[in-house]
């Protein structure tokens, strides 16, 4: 009798634990700093405001799902992989940018029902009070800029409020954690771009960027900075994770790191060579994804999830996620570290697949006895601040 009374208890405990997570993830401002859904938006027939199924069509995002999972708000990336240093190519890639952030506002703005764009924080402040998601527009990888800074202003005029510097190899803006030194840092062109941007207020992301340019760009820049979705390299040894100093030093800047969920950025996975020699075939079929035609981006997608499908990974978990938040906030600070899942271009965990499971990481937060103040800063108090802060610099040097 005294076993089955224990026993209840324990679940009553959970069951208050549960809804105690609950709750707080209800009453706080949620906000995801980067998944690379735009890439669905251009499928023909896809549908945002249409709840989607990954194991049949490998979406995580949409609204129901959003709305499923408490998500207020997310920056979807328009991305560009790195190619050519040419003209023409610069030209190519400003136009493949301008048509995903294009498709961002068509699906958004036919669901004025259910959705907003968003270019200032108090967007979506005011959007979740009227119940619907707002979706802020973000540019991963500089590439598109080309040459011409005046490029800068033309996706801040529609809408865009950060830049990935740069992605997995080197650009003309700055050195990538994944590639090899050619300025050992910032260019002089890309010290020009931060400047533009803090001028503009854009935001300036150091995901993917090396080191030397991290600190760089910390040097230049007049405005906070954000790591829009990036781990801990304490935690988890990967050069597009950042280390303890690096961090520290973010958190004298202002700035906030945001915990991307891309498995192997959260924990190292163990060795799978069937799975590396599957993906390395389609990286060197593809041409490793330079310069490619959309028929052939198309093909090599749905050949790289293929092979996920057919080698599929050990997941990292929302717990091993929290171990980096946990690290992160010894080192930096609770102010500076939020959320940005890498949805729809790599990122999932086990027990947070898709953004219908974001409460999930509200529960373990929870379980680790954070506060529910402590929480809502996690969650986007921290990133609307560092972007107020970024717009209120570009307001003043207008005045």
């Amino acid at each position: 009798m005294l076993a089955l009374t224990s026993l209840l208890a324990c679940q009553q405990k959970v069951q208050t634990l549960e809804e105690k997570a609950a709750e707080i993830h209800q009453k706080v401002l949620t906000v995801d700093t980067h998944t690379d859904t735009p890439w669905d938006l251009l499928h023909p027939g896809f549908d945002l405001s249409e709840r989607h199924d990954y194991k049949k069509d490998r979406s995580r995002v949409d609204l129901p799902r959003m709305r499923e999972g408490g998500l207020d708000a997310v920056f979807m990336a328009s991305f560009v992989g790195q190619g050519e240093r040419t003209d023409s190519a610069y030209l190519k890639a400003f136009d493949k940018c301008m048509e995903q952030i294009d498709s961002i506002h068509s699906h958004v703005e036919a669901r004025p029902e259910e959705a907003g764009i968003g270019t200032t924080p108090d967007d979506a402040y005011q959007l979740e009070k009227e119940g619907k998601r707002t979706i802020y527009i973000g540019i991963e990888n500089g590439y598109p800029i080309g040459h011409d800074l005046k490029n800068i202003k033309v996706f801040y005029n529609k809408g865009a409020r950060y830049i990935t510097l740069c992605h997995t190899r080197n650009n003309h803006i700055c050195d990538s954690s994944t590639d090899s030194t050619e300025y050992n840092g910032l260019s002089s062109f890309g010290e020009e771009v931060v400047a533009e941007m803090n001028r503009l207020g854009i935001m300036v992301d150091v995901s993917h960027i090396s080191d030397s340019s991290f600190y760089d760009v910390i040097n230049v820049s007049k405005t906070p900075v954000i790591a829009s979705h990036s781990c801990s390299r304490a935690i988890c040894d990967h050069p597009r994770n950042l280390n303890d100093d690096m961090l520290r030093t973010l958190a004298e800047n202002n700035g906030v790191i945001q915990m991307c969920i891309l498995s192997d950025y959260v924990k190292s996975p163990k060795p799978y060579p069937e799975r590396d020699s599957a993906f390395q075939a389609i990286r060197e079929k593809y041409n490793f994804f330079k310069d490619l035609s959309d028929e052939q981006e198309k093909m090599a997608r749905k050949e790289w999830h293929l092979a996920d499908s057919l080698f599929p990974r050990e997941l990292a978990t929302v717990s091993d996620m929290v171990d980096h938040i946990d690290h992160i906030v010894e080192v930096a600070g609770i102010d500076h570290v939020g959320i940005g899942t890498d949805f729809d271009g790599g990122g999932g965990l086990a027990d947070c697949v898709d953004v219908s499971q974001m409460g999930n990481i509200t529960l373990e937060l929870v379980r680790r006895g954070y506060t529910e103040d402590e929480i809502q800063k996690i969650w986007g108090g921290n990133i609307m601040r560092v972007m107020g802060e970024v717009q209120d610099f570009s307001e003043k040097g207008k005045s």
